[in-house]
This record gives C-alpha cells, sequence and structure tokens, in this order.
C-alpha cells in the first residue's frame, strides 16, 4: 500500500512505542528500531494486529557510531523511504562527571546528540526530493533549566537539540521546502522506563504528580506541533508554566533552584 513511512529510534518502550501506536493509528507504515529485538517484534505484533498498516523492525544500537549509516543502507536496500523521522533513542547517564568513564559520556553523546544530527542529514535530501518531511527530536524541558550537578551532559544536550530542531526548520522554510518541518519535543517528567533505567524511579516518586505527564498527550502534542511546522513545543500547562519561569527567571536564581532541586530526581554517586 502507498502509504507515508515513519521512522522511530527508540522505540521498543515509552514514549518510541506510543510514537509507533499514534503513526500506525494515523495509517502511517513504520520502521521500529532500538537495540531490543524482541521488545521491538512484540509491539510491531500488537500495532499489525490492530492497524493495516506495515511494520518493519531493525535492530541496532545507536551508541555504535556506524549504526546511522548501516540503518540508513538497511532501508534502501528495502527500498524504504522515510516520510517522518522520529529520533526518540536516549537514557540518563547517572552519577557526575567525576564518576563516569569517557566511554559511557561518548555513548552517551552518540546515542542522544550525534545519531540524530547524523540521521537528519542523511534523510533530508530524500525528503526534499520528494517536497515532504517531518522529522520530530524529541528534546526535554530540561534543555530549558540551569546546568545541575548529575547527569551532566544530559541538559547540555536536549538544548543543543532544541537549537538544532530550530534551525532545520528554519533552513527548510528559508530554502522553499514549504512542506518539510522539523520540531523539538520538550516534555518534562513523562511515564516510562526512563527512570527505571536510570535508577532515578524512587527518587522521582517524590516529586509532586501534576509535574507528571503519560505518554499518550506527549506524543500528540509533538505529532501535531510538528504537522503545524511548530520549531519547538512544550507538552503540558505545567511544563509550559516552567519553560516560561526558566526564561523569566533572573539566571543565579534559576541555578539556585535548580541547585536545590536537583538532588530530588538526579543521581549524584
Amino acid at each position: 500500500m502507498n502509504r507515508r513511512l515513519c521512522l522511530i529510534t527508540g522505540a521498543s518502550a515509552g514514549i518510541g512505542a506510543e510514537f509507533a501506536r499514534q503513526y500506525a493509528a494515523l495509517g502511517w507504515n513504520l520502521v521500529l528500531t532500538a537495540r531490543r529485538e524482541d521488545r521491538l517484534q512484540a509491539l510491531a505484533d500488537e500495532i499489525r494486529t490492530r492497524h493495516t498498516v506495515d511494520v518493519t523492525v531493525i535492530a541496532e544500537d545507536l551508541a555504535d557510531p556506524a549504526a546511522p549509516a548501516r540503518l540508513v543502507a538497511a532501508l534502501d536496500a528495502k527500498g524504504l523511504a522515510v516520510d517522518a523521522l522520529v529520533n526518540n533513542a536516549g537514557y540518563g547517564l547517572p552519577g557526575t562527571f567525576f564518576s563516569t568513564t569517557w566511554e559511557d559520556q561518548a555513548a552517551f553523546l552518540q546515542v542522544l546528540y550525534t545519531a540524530p544530527i547524523e540521521l537528519t542529514h542523511r534523510l533530508l535530501p530524500g525528503m526534499a526530493a520528494r517536497k515532504f518531511g517531518r522529522i520530530i527530536n524529541v528534546a526535554s524541558l530540561a534543555g530549558y533549566a540551569a546546568g545541575s550537578a548529575g547527569h551532566t551532559l544530559y541538559g547540555s544536550v536536549k538544548a543543543g537539540l532544541i537549537k538544532f530542531s530550530e534551525s532545520i526548520n528554519a533552513e527548510c522554510e528559508a530554502l522553499g521546502h514549504a512542506d518539510i518541518h522539523c520540531t523539538a519535543l520538550c516534555p518534562g517528567f513523562t511515564f516510562s522506563e526512563f527512570h527505571d533505567v536510570n535508577g532515578t524511579r524512587e527518587a522521582t516518586k517524590q516529586m509532586p504528580q501534576w509535574l507528571w505527564m503519560e505518554a499518550a498527550p506527549v506524543v500528540a502534542a509533538g505529532i501535531e506541533a510538528v504537522n503545524r511546522g511548530q520549531p519547538v513545543v512544550v507538552p503540558g500547562v505545567a511544563n509550559k508554566m516552567l519553560a516560561t519561569l526558566t526564561r523569566i527567571l533572573p539566571e543565579p536564581l534559576g541555578r539556585a533552584m535548580v541547585r536545590a532541586q536537583s538532588s530530588r530526581y538526579r543521581r549524584m554517586d
């Protein structure tokens, strides 16, 4: 069937899996990629039973610098043209810069920053040739906040993804690609496996419930924003208020607030 195709990284759980479900419900074919092939296959089977769409599974570890090129080559070999790219793969690296190895930090940068940029670079020309494209980079509310102790590069990477998304969206507009849009999706605390994987689940349980969102409305906000050509979207009223606060508070006060609160949800060991 001649349907549009969406490639989703980090699709095995959480926000990535929800992107797969929502794009399938919209009638898109899917390519799902992540490290855990068994989880991807289970999600693919679930989606195929609910929707008449094609789902292709390609297991890859984006921590490998060769993975983005290998992934695009696999798509080309299958004759699959990507109309939408959701750069969702990511995780938190607990601890301080002092307590982590450079190898761990380099892998973190590769997965969360370099791979999304490379996939965008490799897939944009095809989108331009077909005069249609959607790119969603899953950033974070942390990209707006002051830097904090622990999880050292997380905020920096997410801030970079926000600026990168703004620039790609602006370039597409300036070059006349009217139907190619790029959006940075900036959720706050979202119910998923993220905090289980990085060992902060118990700490985040202490956070107020009004700070949390389910994955479904987060993903819906991202899809709606990229279709409108909106370069950045912060889902949820509470998150929008926090993002606004980061812009209007004096920087020393913002840093003090982050310093006081970050120990509640960031591991320092």
